[in-house]
């Protein structure tokens, strides 16, 4: 199946995609801080900027225990990253400390410049929750006031066939998206 777009948007959008191919080949530190400059960009409500990232770079102290919050599933795939990067956002606003109700929507914002960013500098960037909230809020410290969102692993594409037969059939194809009409509504919301 290849991807189709419905209406003219930029090729970037139908092209990037998350795989799980990784090679065994590290990025440098100024590949990922460009990935972090992307989401310092994102919009926010009142430019509150509630998004937050820790990285662990492959062959760290700090890998360990980022690779070791992951579910089996992507123990397997993640293995080649070159970073794993946990996702989280601050619940209210830093101007009066009121909640911020769209903190995890602007966090959103921030990793899609992120995803963007990566896919444009030939990088997998591959989101997931197949991984262990409350370990890593002990394991990084991160205070009850914050919302984990996900966990990232970025790296160079790799090959397919290093990964498990399982793996290699999610791979063969990149995933459709429902056609336009499926999600947006005039007026009112109809099913």
């Amino acid at each position: 199946m290849s991807r189709k777009k419905e209406y003219p948007v930029d090729d970037m959008f139908i092209e990037r995609w998350s795989a799980r191919a990784i090679a065994d080949k590290p990025i440098s530190k100024d590949q990922l801080m460009s990935l972090f400059e992307a989401a310092r960009w994102a919009p926010s409500s009142y430019n509150n900027q509630p998004w937050r990232f820790i990285y662990a770079m492959r062959g760290t102290k700090e890998w360990e225990t980022f690779f070791d919050l992951l579910v089996d599933f992507n123990k397997q795939w993640a293995k080649n990253a070159a970073a794993l990067i946990v996702i989280f956002s601050k619940n209210n606003f830093e101007l009066n400390n009121k909640p911020s109700r769209t903190h995890l929507f602007d966090t959103g914002a921030a990793w899609m410049s992120l995803a963007l960013q990566g896919f444009k500098m030939g990088l997998v960037v591959h989101a997931m929750e197949g991984f262990d909230y409350q370990k890593a809020r002990t394991e990084l410290q991160i205070p009850e006031d914050y919302t984990i969102a996900c966990m990232v692993a970025v790296g160079y594409p790799g090959s397919k066939e290093a990964l498990s037969d399982e793996l290699q059939e999610k791979e063969r194809t990149k995933s459709d998206r429902k056609k336009v009409e499926e999600f947006v509504y005039k007026g009112f919301f109809g099913l």
